[in-house]
């Protein structure tokens, strides 16, 4: 599934984009299940840990992490971020001492529009610090 995206993106992006799925894939706490979702490579609470799934989609596994390639950037979705202020604010600080440039991004969003400063060792750092069940406890509270 990762090998039919790859072969969609364009070859400025190629190497960047397949280091960080590299980097989530090596990092991500067991239990999350890569697969494409939303048309994009994806981490998920698989139904069979989590079987109510994602309210907004019935029958659709948790999203957690996606990975895609836009024209003009590369986009990592942590829902993590979103759901957890302290994640989201340690992220934030630690982004600012590791990168030089300014943190593009949005409620979920980091965009990399350079493959140049892509911080790698903090993504991979990012992506360990949520478990599956922690992630399902922030999504329920969220959803009350």
């Amino acid at each position: 599934m990762e090998n039919i995206y790859m072969e969609q993106v364009e070859g400025k992006w190629r190497d960047a984009f397949s280091q960080l799925v590299d980097v989530v894939a090596t990092n991500i706490p067991d239990g999350f299940e890569q697969t494409m979702q939303y048309g994009m490579v994806s981490y998920v609470v698989p139904l069979t840990a989590y079987p109510d799934g994602y309210h907004v989609t019935p029958n659709t596994p948790l999203p957690f992490i996606s990975l895609a390639v836009q024209k003009r950037h590369i986009a990592l979705y942590h829902m993590g971020i979103y759901a957890d202020p302290t994640l989201l604010s340690w992220f934030q600080e630690e982004y600012a001492k590791r990168v030089p440039t300014k943190l593009n991004m949005g409620k979920s969003c980091i965009r990399f529009t350079s493959t140049k400063n892509i911080p790698f060792d903090l993504i991979g750092e990012l992506v360990s610090k949520m478990t599956p069940a922690q992630w399902i406890s922030h999504y329920e509270e969220a959803k009350k």
